[in-house]
């Protein structure tokens, strides 16, 4: 293997200048990947998700070796471990979006799901956002934490980190990115509201599958 898909390193290069567009992934913070039949295309280290291009994408096998493009994303372990815990999943967006962050950082009424069902959109995007708990980034430590995921997992928060979430294809888990950040806003300005309402556990289940 001596270079990325081009159709598939065009789409994620593509979506990741998306989600800076977006301000989703401030200075060079934010990493995503794709599964592939040989191992992951991932973004790399050090390059803002805005400036990326099909010819940045690192290529790395099915055990995480580096086969080709520039050095990958030091969260790339985490990434891998996702992909082990959940098969099903195709894609990975990682990103250090405002509100996220914000919610990461504050002690949970319930670790199971940090972001109440404010809206049908949220719940049928993400489900249940579990809250893990901190490790230092890029460390054997936070890829660990991957193995505490449900199987329905959609999403989650990394303490005092940021968002990961996972999709069959890269276009699902941006979209879930997405709603995690408008959720944590809407979490945060309800936060000083009393009588807050959030649907019912009835109605949350009729949105599951």
């Amino acid at each position: 293997m001596t270079a990325p898909p081009a159709n598939t390193a065009d789409a994620l290069a593509a979506a990741c200048r998306d989600l800076a567009a977006l301000g989703l992934s401030p200075g060079s913070s934010g990493n995503a990947s794709v599964r592939t039949a040989d191992g992951i295309l991932t973004t790399p280290t050090g390059l803002p998700l805005s400036a990326l291009t099909a010819q940045d994408i690192s290529v790395l096998d099915s055990s995480g070796r580096h086969r080709a493009g520039p050095p990958p994303t030091k969260e790339a372990p985490l990434h891998l471990r996702i992909y082990a815990r959940l098969p099903h999943h195709g894609a990975v967006v990682h990103l250090h979006s405002t509100h996220a962050v914000a919610v990461a950082c504050l002690e949970p009424a319930e670790h199971a799901s940090v972001l109440p069902p404010y809206t049908p959109y949220g719940v049928m995007r993400l489900g249940a956002v579990p809250l893990l708990p901190y490790a230092p980034p890029g460390s054997e430590r936070l890829a660990a934490l991957a193995d505490r995921l449900s199987p329905d997992t959609h999403a989650c928060l990394l303490a005092q980190h940021g968002s990961m979430t996972m999709g069959a294809d890269l276009g699902t888990a941006i979209q879930a990115a997405v709603e995690v950040e408008e959720t944590a806003r809407i979490h945060l300005l309800l936060a000083q509201h009393r009588g807050v309402r959030t649907l019912s556990p009835d109605e949350y289940a009729a949105l599951r599958p």
